[in-house]
């Protein structure tokens, strides 16, 4: 059963919809500026065209790969009229999160024969990392897989005292050894205790401060760890958390983390604040790393799964 599968596919397009208003609308300001008086798709139309897809955050080197494959179909079938231009940049797009793995299913399922799923969430202060494990908690529950949380950020307090909060909201355990305590003698005590109950899923929650790489490299190292210890291939997940208003600035992030630690999936927070949606777009290409959730609203539903086709759609549509 699909963690959202209890949430209708059409009210999840509806949120969808409603969460990329901002850049939907900014994109086709752009983009109709950029082809107003052209009937076909010549190279100052190009030219326009990459000016759109840099300032909507997609990032420059993957606006020129963009741009490239639209030259070799220009070059290649001799005339295409802007009209086309819409959907074949959403051809190219969908392309391009394909290759990298992103958006692959409508639904999330848990990989077989891992039990405890032990994910691992990193990312910066602010992004909504904490608030993204209370999600995934709550939508986890809701298809009737147990789940534990362990407070792992051990460096502030007000991290612990907001994942319990969350944890007591969604009616799951957490595991917490409160500020100052060791992150990863918490992670193994979450993992321990996540075996001994049998639970199917471990989220823990780490610290996210950048100022100094090499601290975060060992912490998460030791982490990785200590975890294997109890079962050799955890985590099974390093989700980074990242929120999609920052645009560019989430790009470096991801830098950061992923020199860090082994990051196998990327989540988008905040989508629905913000007209620099295209950020998706150039963070999935940029590391290679599928895009497996992003954030579009306050409420608990507006956590998705990513679906690349549903959310190109939407923000061409």
């Amino acid at each position: 059963m699909g963690i959202f599968s209890f949430f209708s596919g059409k009210e999840q397009k509806e949120e969808l919809n409603k969460g990329l208003e901002k850049t939907r609308q900014s994109v086709f300001s752009k983009l109709s500026k950029a082809v107003v008086g052209k009937s076909k798709v010549d190279d100052e139309v190009l030219d326009n065209l990459e000016e759109v897809l840099v300032t909507s955050d997609v990032g420059v080197d993957t606006t020129l790969k963009i741009i490239e494959r639209i030259e070799e179909r220009v070059a290649r079938d001799k005339y295409l009229g802007v009209n086309e231009l819409n959907s074949i940049l959403k051809e190219e797009i969908i392309n391009l999160l394909q290759e990298n793995n992103s958006g692959d299913g409508e639904d999330f399922t848990l990989s077989e024969g891992k039990k405890p799923y032990v994910i691992l969430v990193v990312g910066v202060n602010g992004v909504g990392k904490t608030t993204t494990i209370g999600k995934l908690a709550y939508n986890f529950k809701r298809v009737n897989k147990s789940v534990i949380l362990g407070a792992a950020d051990t460096f502030r307090a007000a991290a612990v005292d907001q994942l319990t909060i969350w944890s007591e909201r969604v009616g799951v355990p957490i595991i917490s050894q409160g500020m100052g305590a060791d992150p990863a003698s918490v992670a193994y005590d979450t993992v321990k205790a996540a075996i001994a109950r049998d639970a199917d899923v471990a989220i823990i929650d780490t610290a996210g401060r950048l100022h100094n790489k090499v601290n975060l490299m060992n912490e998460l190292s030791k982490i990785r760890r200590v975890m294997q210890k109890l079962i050799p291939d955890a985590p099974h997940e390093v989700l980074l958390v990242l929120d999609a208003s920052t645009g560019q600035n989430a790009i470096e992030q991801a830098r950061q983390f992923v020199a860090a630690t082994e990051v196998n999936a990327l989540a988008l927070t905040k989508l629905d604040g913000t007209a620099k949606g295209g950020v998706v777009i150039g963070i999935s290409d940029t590391f290679k790393i599928p895009v497996k959730y992003i954030g579009v609203g306050e409420k608990m539903e507006d956590l998705q799964v990513f679906n690349r086709k549903e959310f190109v759609d939407s923000l061409f549509q």
